[in-house]
């Protein structure tokens, strides 16, 4: 590839591929256990580790088609996919994706321009900061409803905005049988619209299609999840074929993230079935907080390369370190919890059949 976009593609080494497919792990097993695609965790990964935003995003994206398949199929499984949900999401997903898309060809285009921008820093910075103003948004929400629920005893997540649709009946309104919710079409193609669009800028769609189908439809969290994964499918799809078109997917990322996402989100949806729905929100809000304070501490290191901040440069590798050791101290956090709990899960279940064996053994 020659021009501009050649020079966005790192050098791959043997410690850089491993990285990456230990972000791929991390992410794939956070996918399954909360419904996103675990980009909130990939993509500033790979972006700590040199990779330029968009094409962090782009491969991410590119990867998210076949791991959310295989996801959407576990949970599928179990019951907790609402296709026709997903399906009028869709919609206005698209559009928000190829929004998303046209705004990152401009991010580019400026960088291009830009002469010493280090790289892409331009885009870098508008990723950063729109990760981490919707993110941050996102898990505060969440925390607050959790203490919320708590102090009223209750495990299960706020349903004011849920109650307000429902008395504003927003015509037409469309009933989803396996979520158990009534929503107006008009609501679905916002959600679907920012949805996608978030895909297509940060490669994080699932932290606004999961928290809007708990928090906005009525949806368990469970089914929130399994319907996220089936539309992120679709939506990794579409977003995968624009950027390719772009030149901007390193499909070298995009087959190391498969490989480690591939055997963690297995881990990911049995966590589902064995951990109460207030543990998989706190988890999330914990997960989501640190990677949004990881990348907050990466946005100097832009602003100096764009020569908006009087900051030394010999400070940006400090400022990557902390970033990329507040990244991984979220996604392995929430790993070992997952792993807590799901071997506690089946320590259990051994335990109960050992002792249904041994009653019976005994009556007989």
């Amino acid at each position: 590839m020659t021009g501009p976009l050649s020079e966005m593609f790192i050098q791959l080494s043997w410690s850089t591929a491993l990285q990456v497919a230990l972000l791929g792990f991390i992410g794939g097993m956070l996918s399954g256990f909360i419904g996103s695609g675990g980009a909130f965790f990939m993509t500033p990964g790979m972006m700590n580790l040199g990779v330029a935003g968009p094409v962090a995003v782009a491969s991410n994206i590119t990867h998210k088609f076949g791991k959310a398949m295989v996801g959407s199929r576990k949970h599928s499984e179990i019951g907790n996919v609402d296709k026709k949900l997903s399906i009028f999401m869709l919609i206005t997903a698209f559009v928000g994706i190829r929004l998303a898309v046209w705004v990152m060809k401009l991010m580019f285009a400026g960088d291009a321009g830009n002469h010493g921008s280090g790289g892409g820093a331009a885009a870098n910075l508008y990723i950063s900061i729109v990760f981490a103003g919707v993110l941050a948004i996102v898990s505060i929400s969440m925390l607050a409803d959790i203490v919320k629920s708590r102090k009223a005893k209750e495990t299960g997540p706020s349903r004011k905005i849920v109650d307000l649709l429902n008395r504003l009946k927003l015509y037409p309104i469309i009933y989803f049988p396996v979520a158990d919710v009534h929503i107006s079409l008009w609501v679905l193609m916002i959600c679907g619209l920012a949805t996608g669009y978030l895909a297509g800028t940060i490669g994080v769609g699932g932290f606004i299609g999961v928290p809007a189908m708990i928090y906005v439809f009525g949806v368990s969290a469970p089914v929130a999840a399994g319907s996220e994964l089936f539309l992120a499918m679709f939506m990794g799809a579409f977003g995968a074929l624009n950027y390719a078109f772009e030149g901007m997917v390193d499909l070298r990322l995009t087959l190391l993230l498969y490989a480690g996402s591939l055997c963690g989100i297995y881990i990911g949806v049995y966590g589902t079935k064995v951990v109460k729905e207030v543990v998989i929100r706190m988890v999330t809000s914990l997960i989501i907080i640190l990677c949004v304070i990881s990348r907050l501490v990466a946005v100097p290191i832009y602003l100096q390369q764009l020569g908006l901040l009087g900051m030394d440069a010999s400070y940006n590798d400090t400022l990557n370190l902390i970033s990329k050791a507040l990244l991984y101290a979220s996604g392995c956090t929430g790993s070992l919890l997952i792993l807590y709990y799901v071997l506690r899960a089946y320590f259990q279940r051994r335990k109960v059949e050992a002792s249904l064996t041994a009653t019976v053994e005994a009556s007989e």
